[in-house]
């Protein structure tokens, strides 16, 4: 049995989970703010949304426990940490995600 690393994670839900109105992933938009194994085989996912309002928060916040949990079954929790602290701006994303959606 083996944890991932937080990379692991972090890689994982870049190539399977993204944002359904954006239809990028959410690590290079900017919403992932930290990922923490525990040795208690836990993963805390610190995530935030592009507003509190996010109609596809529910979506995407489910996307990320189920996927999680799914690739790496030797967890036994994946908790999700739902923040507005720092607020999400378009300055939080990857240049990659900024070329592609045309914000210099």
């Amino acid at each position: 049995m083996s944890l991932p690393s937080n990379e692991d994670i972090r890689e994982l839900i870049r190539a399977r989970v993204n944002d359904p109105e954006l239809m990028m992933n959410i690590v290079d938009l900017g919403l992932i703010y930290d990922v923490d194994v525990t040795p208690e085989k836990s993963a805390e996912i610190t995530m935030t949304l592009t507003s509190p309002g996010c109609p596809a928060g529910p979506e995407i916040i489910s996307s990320v426990q189920r996927e999680t949990h799914t690739a790496f079954p030797d967890l036994e929790e994946v908790n999700i940490h739902l923040t507005w602290t720092p607020f999400w701006n378009p300055d939080m994303m990857s240049d990659d995600a900024k070329e592609e959606l045309g914000i210099f």
